[in-house]
């Protein structure tokens, strides 16, 4: 299962888009397979500042900051899609 975080801040409209976007790829590929969660950077700050976080939005994937900005749906599928298929999920 792939685990997904997306770092968002509060008012940041930007961060509800990379929410939404993240939103329809895992109802496009189906939550069994992966797992994500939103997480306020100003409320988990050091798990935020541990991964290299520096600003909001931002997306990890399985502990790693793959995206330190909101990337365009197709970049942000196509890099899901691949991690998917190299745990072959």
């Amino acid at each position: 299962m792939l685990e997904i975080e997306v770092f968002t801040s509060p008012g940041c409209s930007k961060c509800a888009h990379a929410r939404q976007v993240l939103e329809r790829l895992v109802e496009e590929l189906g939550d069994e397979r992966i797992r994500w969660r939103e997480v306020n950077i100003l409320d988990e700050l050091d798990h935020a500042v541990s991964l290299g976080v520096l600003a909001a939005p931002a997306i990890a994937m399985d502990g790693e900051l793959v995206f330190t900005s909101l990337p365009r749906p197709a970049r942000l599928a196509a890099e899901v899609r691949a991690r998917l298929e190299a745990v072959g999920s």
